[in-house]
């Protein structure tokens, strides 16, 4: 596909100056709207080493606003980010609305540079190649535009960069051995390159091909593409603006979850103070030794608890991490998202709190909150919430392939036992914190949260990341169902992890 490209355009210099100084004026002004728009962007830059792509970022960003936009420079991840999901560095790094991000290089490393150096095996290429596709879906369903920049130069005038950027003192730094292994390599390197426009070209962010060869033929290239997506968004945005206003969307009602899973819960399951004690330490002891084993074989673990008003969640988290290593885990509560959050996707908040290798995050309510009580309460679409469960789905697959434990827990009370605990919270003076004026108004509306529940249990238990309903009406028994579960997760993931460890040849 690539060596079609006709390399040899250029631009003359007269006609250059006035197409970038008319596109620079109105790249000004489509800023500036996009920010009124509350429209994120992010615009990527790849590309064969020497292409340019330096030079190009600083000429695009000399006609927009700095206060509106932020660069960032992709290379080997760091030690934060080498124990963390490979999406994770981008995710924390999305524009939130109004504002534009631009990557000099960015989460294609993986299937490109990564996987020319080796460090990608061919075995992980498609969860990969999937995960970036999930992640650039959910963005752009979300709003956000992405412009997606391809620089391309030939091996020649590669390599002539490369010798005039080596053979000054000032510049030879920006060359590496790995460089000019790829420039060694051309073909096979361009070859992985194609696979990558191939395997990642969508209608919702579709490549451009930059030739590269002549800077100010490039440098013009990506302004008009940048300014013509840029409009083409606007006006689109605008148009279903209008278009909402005409028509008012109906929600069928159906009666499909009504009876599912919860109902089929055998709440009467209890165990004695004595049992409760006794294997409750006995869970607890061992726990203790399996979050040693999980930092020093670098597993990540992600608990997520949800459930009833009063179901206990935050009993079964208090005995759940009573003995563990403070410094290897993090309790993460879940309320309202507050006004940053709110001006990005509504995955952000959670992914900035994704642990890394052979930590623990436990989180008290979860980014299911858009399929229970946003969907309930009419914070966000009936559009948003219904494509939620795959989104959720493809989060927690990437954090599977990245090596994560992901549990998640519904603790399950039924109504009169919630308003017997709601009760006693008003009774007693050190519990009455806990009980609010909206958790009394959210049991008027206890079915459709049954309904809801219902659907996200089915729709998002997987293999990968299984929900676990928890008998809660007795509180002895859903703390050591809790507790029981994550250490037999534990002890099978570690048994995977070292068998797997065992069979690898060494280096």
């Amino acid at each position: 596909m690539l060596e079609k490209i006709d390399l040899s355009v250029t631009v003359k210099k007269d006609v250059f100056k006035a197409a970038m100084e008319e596109m620079e004026t109105k790249l000004g002004l489509l800023q500036r709207q996009c920010k009124e728009a509350g429209i994120p962007v992010m615009i990527l830059f790849e590309g064969m080493g020497a292409a340019g792509k330096g030079t190009q970022i600083n000429r695009l960003i000399q006609a927009m606003d700095p206060r509106g936009f932020s660069v960032y420079a992709s290379s080997r991840p760091t030690e934060e980010e080498k124990y963390r999901p490979f999406l994770w560095q981008y995710w924390t790094k999305t524009p939130a609305k109004g504002r534009i991000t631009i990557f000099d290089r960015s989460w294609y490393r993986r299937v490109q540079v990564d996987r020319f150096d080796g460090l990608t095996d061919e075995a992980s290429l498609p969860s990969a190649f999937q995960d970036i596709l999930s992640f650039e879906k959910q963005l752009t369903d979300d709003g956000t535009v992405i412009i997606k920049l391809f620089l391309y130069i030939s091996k020649e005038e590669q390599k002539k960069r490369f010798k005039k950027l080596a053979d000054s003192k000032e510049t030879a730094w920006r060359v590496s051995d790995s460089d000019w292994a790829r420039n060694k390599d051309y073909d096979r390197y361009l070859k992985i390159n194609e696979e990558m426009l191939e395997r990642t070209e969508t209608e919702y962010a579709p490549w451009t091909i930059i030739e590269a060869t002549d800077r100010n033929y490039a440098a013009m290239k990506i302004m008009s593409t940048v300014t013509s997506r840029l409009a083409y968004e606007l006006e689109k945005k605008q148009e279903a603006k209008e278009a909402a206003k005409r028509s008012v969307p109906k929600t069928v009602p159906s009666d499909k979850y009504k009876n599912g899973v919860l109902s089929g819960i055998d709440l009467s399951k209890k165990l004695t103070q004595s049992q409760y004690k006794k294997e409750l330490d006995q869970l607890q002891k061992r726990l203790e030794i399996l979050h040693s084993e999980l930092y020093r074989l670098r597993i990540p673990v992600v608990l997520g608890f949800e459930g009833w008003d009063a179901g206990g969640k935050g009993g079964a988290i208090k005995r759940l991490t009573s003995r563990l290593d403070p410094r290897g885990y993090q309790v993460n509560p879940t309320a309202s998202p507050n006004d940053i959050e709110k001006v990005h996707h509504y995955l952000w908040r959670f992914w900035n709190n994704v642990p890394k290798a052979g930590h623990i995050a436990i989180f008290d309510r979860t980014w299911y909150g858009r399929v229970m009580v946003e969907r309930i309460e009419g914070f966000c679409t009936e559009a948003e919430w219904k494509r939620a469960y795959q989104e959720i789905n493809e989060m927690e697959a990437h954090m599977a392939n990245a090596g994560a434990v992901v549990l998640k827990f519904w603790l399950h009370i039924d109504k009169d036992e919630q308003e017997r605990r709601f009760k006693e919270r008003m009774e007693n003076p050190a519990k009455q914190w806990k009980i609010t004026d909206e958790d009394w108004r959210n049991r008027e509306k206890w079915d459709l949260y049954e309904e809801a529940v219902n659907e996200m249990l089915v729709r998002t238990s997987t293999t990968y990341a299984p929900w676990i309903v928890v008998e809660g009406n007795d509180k002895y028994y859903a703390r050591v169902k809790v507790v029981k579960t994550v250490v037999e997760a534990l002890e099978k993931k570690i048994k995977e992890v070292k068998k797997a460890q065992k069979g690898k040849p060494e280096k």
